[in-house]
């Protein structure tokens, strides 16, 4: 196993970036998502007292609050340790909404997680998704084409050997940029985004480097701090964009972002500054887990979640609540495990 920490540039990890449009069966296997952690805004105290002072009702509803975690239950279903949880004063770690009472018990819940990860990748298949009606088809139907057009760029392509016959269409047959796009979202059932309010360094902090550069993922926007609009640039990517939706618990829209807007604003967002990232490889379960773990254990997160993302396994560990739906820089850390399992 070896491990490289730091925010530094990455590099891509073995897997097929493309993915059928049907759901990863890691869904049916994971629980749902959870909300990212909030703080509550600290209510005025009566009497001109200091904001954060407390006294009747509110001191004793902290005392409930106190005396509830004090009697919180070891979420890990296997804990033998009973009442004498009570007297570890520990009230973090806090994985996927459930505390630890040590970090045995952590260990064994992690050693579950990347077990019911492992299980989903199993069952997603690693062929690219192929269209029943090709790009062509679409656009001749649509009259955005006529059939000279057409030919012209399908024998440009086989003469060139490579490249995507939506390239071609522009090089050469003098269709828009703009068409092209609007035929890959009729065959992906999508919506067309822009990238108009596209904020690199808010968009950074939502998901690591790796996963920008290596499966074109793009956030562009998030609207009302609930539903975050993730762009690709020719095919979409339903398991990226599922994991996203259950490690932030935000509702996440894919739609296709014309080729030369997407190269624009990926640039931008590479040169952001994103959350620290330590990247692992393993070649089987047991180590891995063992490392994830520790990473808890040694950052004691308020919260923290495991999702597959393809080849990858990607924790994030918050050690502060936020209070809207971007998380402090500072506050999140990210561990991506690239598995190399037979």
């Amino acid at each position: 196993m070896s491990v490289l920490s730091g925010p530094g540039k990455t590099t891509s990890p073995r897997g097929q970036a493309g993915a059928s449009p049907r759901a990863s069966s890691a869904s049916a296997l994971a629980p749902a998502a959870l909300p990212p952690p909030r703080m509550a805004a600290s209510p005025k105290a009566p009497g001109g007292l200091a904001e954060g002072v407390e006294t009747g009702p509110a001191r004793r509803a902290s005392s409930s609050a106190w005396l509830g975690g004090l009697l919180s239950t070891c979420a890990n279903p296997a804990c033998s340790s009973g009442w004498l949880h009570l007297l570890r004063s520990r009230s973090a770690p806090v994985f996927e909404g459930g505390w630890s009472c040590s970090p045995a018990c952590t260990l064994a819940r992690l050693e579950a997680a990347v077990r019911r990860e492992l299980e989903g990748r199993r069952g997603e298949s690693g062929n690219p998704y192929r269209h029943r009606i090709p790009l062509g088809l679409v656009m001749l139907e649509q009259g955005w084409i006529s059939p000279a057009q057409l030919r012209g760029g399908l024998d440009a392509q086989k003469h060139a050997g490579d490249g995507r016959l939506g390239d071609w269409l522009t090089r050469h047959c003098g269709v828009s940029e703009q068409l092209v796009t609007r035929a890959l979202s009729l065959q992906w059932n999508c919506p067309v985004l822009a990238t108009d309010g596209f904020d690199p360094g808010a968009m950074a902090l939502l998901l690591p480097r790796l996963f920008v550069e290596a499966y074109g993922a793009l956030p562009l926007r998030l609207a009302a701090g609930k539903i975050l609009y993730l762009g690709f640039e020719e095919r979409l990517d339903p398991v990226a964009a599922l994991a996203l939706e259950r490690m932030l618990g935000l509702r996440v829209e894919p739609g296709l972002i014309p080729a030369s807007q997407f190269a624009a604003a990926h640039q931008h967002l590479i040169a952001a500054r994103f959350p620290r990232a330590e990247l692992i490889e393993s070649a089987s379960e047991a180590p891995l887990a063992r490392v994830l773990a520790r990473a808890i254990e040694r950052k004691r997160p308020i919260e923290s979640r495991l999702v597959r993302v393809h080849d990858c396994l990607w924790l994030r560990m918050w050690t502060r609540a936020q209070t809207g739906g971007l998380p402090d820089i500072a506050s999140v850390e990210d561990v991506i495990c690239s598995l190399v399992l037979a």
